[in-house]
């Protein structure tokens, strides 16, 4: 190794100024570089949001280094365990459920808290491990996004939210699933809080589908019967 990327090395492992700056910027870049899928989606903790809390992570544990460097006696991850815990209230108010009972925003959540194990990281100083972490987590989120909908469009067990035009009409849609070789394994159902004029049905169906059979398909295949008003994949 060239003495001079040697000495710099050093330097960064050091607690001075330019390991400081470095962390930080390192802390803001990689926090970007997570955030952008999610901010390309518009969900509720985007770019800036992940960036900030990448940041705010890194400043967390360099403020504990210093404080255990200049006045001793403390322990040196006291202050990062704090963040690991606390992240968890910024993550829950990222997972709402939504009218249809579909859960959303786990992923935006497990992102920061990901987000801030790595400014934890970074800010100690472990850049191999950050560096590697980073990487990793930045393709579960984008590359592995897509092999995920795959994946999941194409299990055999499917859970859908179905709103019915009329009460009563349930047994239209579990007719038409036993005529395609669609076990319903679970029906819950309550009164929907849409089209209160026709007193609809709203019902939570858990199905066990034939082999390849897209659940997108099926969907459309609902959608076609004339008791259905509405139906959704959750």
């Amino acid at each position: 190794m060239d003495p001079n990327s040697w000495a710099w090395w050093q330097v960064l492992n050091e607690f001075n100024i330019y390991s400081i700056i470095f962390r930080l910027l390192l802390a803001m870049l990689f926090g970007g570089i997570i955030g952008i899928e999610r901010g390309s989606k518009r969900r509720a903790a985007g770019f800036r949001t992940y960036m900030l809390v990448c940041i705010a992570s890194a400043l967390i544990m360099l403020t504990n280094q210093y404080i255990s460097m200049h006045f001793g006696g403390s322990d040196p991850a006291r202050l990062g365990a704090q963040v690991i815990s606390g992240i968890g209230f910024l993550g829950a108010g990222t997972i709402i459920v939504t009218s249809h009972n579909q859960v959303k925003g786990l992923t935006t959540a497990a992102g920061l808290w990901a987000s801030a194990g790595f400014g934890l990281t970074v800010g100690i100083g472990f850049y191999e491990g950050a560096l590697a972490a980073g990487i990793l987590i930045f393709v579960v989120i984008t590359v592995l996004h897509n092999l995920d909908n795959k994946l999941a469009s194409r299990s055999r067990n499917m859970e859908l939210y179905v709103e019915l035009k009329e009460a009563g009409r349930l047994s239209d849609v579990i007719s038409f699933a036993m005529k395609n070789s669609i076990q319903v394994l679970h029906i819950e159902f309550t009164k929907s809080k849409f089209n209160s004029e026709k007193e609809p049905l709203t019902a939570l169906l858990s199905l066990r589908l034939p082999k390849k059979h897209l659940h997108s398909d099926v969907i459309k295949e609902f959608l076609k019967l004339e008791s259905v008003y509405f139906v959704e994949e959750i």
